[in-house]
């Protein structure tokens, strides 16, 4: 795992950014003393609808209208 001081990081950011990519975790450090690690973020992946069925629920309360209070925080 490569360290590279603030400067570096800075001045060659594309390049750091290509390797993560390629699979290396970078450790970024400030006076030698290593203060962030680049690592790859993993793909979100794709979206499914339903994912979350079964996991929320929803009563019927949800159509009431608002109580004054609660409308006038809302509208400001």
């Amino acid at each position: 795992m490569p360290v590279v001081n603030v400067h570096q990081a800075k001045t060659q950011l594309s390049r750091l950014l290509a390797q993560v990519e390629a699979g290396e975790d970078v450790v970024i450090a400030r006076r030698g003393q290593p203060v962030a690690r680049l690592v790859r973020c993993k793909s979100p992946g794709k979206r499914r609808f339903g994912a979350m069925k079964g996991q929320v629920a929803v009563d019927d309360s949800i159509l009431e209208p608002l109580p004054e209070d609660e409308l006038a925080a809302w509208e400001g």
